[in-house]
């Protein structure tokens, strides 16, 4: 499937900037699950573009004192070949994904259901399969119900949450038992539903030595097909958040963001 993107983001302050820095994590890469025929970043300054510690190409954007708002717009073709396995080459050491992570941290009742659940399961595909249709049991979508900073121990607690939450919840999951596992953010083809295209998922990786990754969409209930398209991974969403950085000044702060997503035939 071929999807035209447009993703704007603007923030608006009640007082002017003294300085701002931020960056974007809004550029696909080439993966063998999805080819990205064009994509361009708009800003209102100069980008200098970079390569994360997670294999995630980001840009990073300064504005100097007297602005008070800030728009930019990432725009772009990508193809989704619809396979749920990647082959992930860049980033660190697949096992460094077993570390828990601030927002994907099990506590003591997560990791006791997690060790329940793969039991019967005599792979590593099986196990995370298992986690998933547990997670997408206990953790129910509620849009309000959490914010960007609930953990995926707050989250199992809670019952409830968004793709966000789902995603840490089974990420800690994984990790609880053996499995390394990430976020992903990206975007998800939902005609009628604009409100679910920025989206999150998981991967778990199936084999380190040869960094090969299953991903997994809680909220969804499925395995990633062509409606997913990936922008960046991470331990979590801190990692891998669309746009973040610091500021001085401002005053309040409003943020704006729309997502759409054509099909293009």
């Amino acid at each position: 499937m071929k999807y035209q993107i447009r993703h704007r983001t603007h923030y608006r302050y009640t007082q002017p900037l003294r300085s701002a820095v931020q960056t974007l994590c809004l550029t696909p890469r080439h993966t063998d699950t999805q080819h990205v025929h064009h994509w361009q970043l708009h800003s209102p300054t100069p980008l200098q573009s970079q390569t994360d510690a997670w294999g995630n190409h980001s840009h990073v954007l300064a504005l100097g004192a007297g602005a008070r708002r800030l728009q930019c717009e990432a725009t772009g073709l990508v193809e989704t070949l619809g396979t749920p396995l990647q082959a992930d080459p860049l980033g660190p050491d697949p096992r460094l994904y077993l570390m828990p992570s601030g927002l994907a941290r099990a506590d003591e009742a997560l990791h006791r259901s997690a060790q329940t659940v793969v039991r019967g399961a005599d792979n590593r595909r099986a196990q995370a399969l298992a986690l998933a249709a547990m997670v997408a049991e206990r953790v129910l979508y509620r849009p309000g119900h959490t914010s960007a900073s609930t953990t995926a121990a707050e989250a199992w607690q809670g019952r409830a949450g968004v793709c966000q939450d789902q995603a840490h919840v089974l990420v800690a999951a994984c990790r609880a038992v053996g499995l390394p596992a990430r976020y992903v953010s990206g975007y998800f083809h939902a005609p009628g539903a604009p409100e679910l295209a920025s989206h999150a998922w998981a991967q778990v990786c199936l084999d380190p030595a040869e960094r090969c990754w299953l991903g997994l969409d809680v909220t969804h209930g499925c395995v990633v097909d062509e409606r997913h398209i990936q922008i960046a991974v991470g331990p979590d969403y801190a990692a891998c958040a669309p746009v973040r950085g610091v500021r001085s000044g401002g005053g309040q702060e409003q943020l704006t963001v729309s997502v759409e997503i054509t099909l293009v035939a």
